[in-house]
């Protein structure tokens, strides 16, 4: 009989520490799932606040493009606009200067819009890359 008082003791005491063990790893892993949900909350938050500011500059930067690109297309709609101070032109008025000086104004024109999409985007890339 003592045997089996000894064994039950015995089997109570395992059944004890791993009782105990299982709690404490078990509250760990609680511990652990809670800070998770809190730091992914929180990157969730800033990441939220970063596609915001990357959204605002691009708008932002988009109209500005928009406006300027309006600009250059209304100064070059008409061919380009040059100052002449002796008030007599230089042009002869064959067709083929008029069709030159058409070209290059559409040339020019053209330039003028690929630097300004160039500008814009280097400057949109450096806020973008601002952005933390």
């Amino acid at each position: 009989m003592i045997d089996y008082v000894k064994i039950s003791l015995l089997g109570g005491l395992c059944l004890i520490l791993f009782g105990s063990g299982y709690w404490m790893g078990y509250s760990k892993y609680l511990n652990y799932k809670t800070e998770i949900e809190i730091v992914s909350k929180t990157q969730e938050a800033k990441v939220e606040s970063i596609q915001k500011q990357h959204e605002l500059v691009t708008k932002g930067i988009q109209d500005e493009y928009d406006a300027k690109l309006d600009l250059i297309r209304n100064y070059y709609a008409n061919g380009m606009r040059q100052p002449n101070s002796s008030g007599v032109s230089n042009l002869s008025t064959t067709a083929s200067i008029a069709n030159a000086t058409a070209a290059y104004s559409e040339l020019v024109g053209n330039c003028a819009k690929t630097t300004l999409q160039l500008v814009e985007l280097q400057k949109w890339l450096n806020e973008q890359m601002g952005i933390k």
